[in-house]
């Protein structure tokens, strides 16, 4: 059965019209060396029974170690990677958040792969806010589809 996530994709606008989004990089040695199509959104998979809006802050204070922004979230839409993985991304303004002072959460993996050792990995190495577009080349293939998706609804907001 294919894993379901819930993530935040905050944005913010500036002053000339321009948006960017907070994204992070992931952590661990497979991601270490690479940027393009190496960040993601704050998300996680849902637990038993679990609301999406609820595992979506869980994760985002797991990964970040702050909690997300008080704001208003709005569900996006849940987007499927080819893996079959669903995401469901709510969306909210983070004017005012600052991406600092953060305390990534931790993974065990086997590292080196068949040591028998289990090492530390941070989940993410690293959170930004970069402009929509240079996050769009950024993030993972699967979630591209979720900053369309904001890009449409600002448009038609204005």
């Amino acid at each position: 059965m294919a894993t379901h996530s819930a993530g935040i994709l905050l944005y913010r606008l500036d002053g000339e019209g321009g948006v960017s989004a907070f994204v992070a990089h992931m952590g661990g040695p497979y991601w270490a060396n690479k940027d393009e199509g190496a960040w993601s959104i704050p998300k996680g998979e849902l637990e038993d029974g679990e609301d999406a809006l609820d595992a979506a802050k869980r994760e985002f204070d797991e990964e970040l170690g702050v909690l997300p922004p008080e704001a208003d979230y709005a569900e996006l839409g849940t987007f499927a990677y080819s893996s079959g993985k669903r995401v469901t991304v709510f969306v909210a303004d983070g004017a005012g958040f600052e991406a600092d002072a953060f305390v990534f959460g931790e993974f065990e993996m086997e590292w080196p792969p068949r040591s028998g050792w289990t090492a530390s990995f941070p989940e993410v190495d690293r959170a930004e806010w970069m402009p929509l577009a240079r996050a769009r080349e950024r993030v993972v293939k699967g979630q591209r589809p979720a900053l369309d998706r904001l890009v449409e609804l600002l448009a038609q907001a204005r």
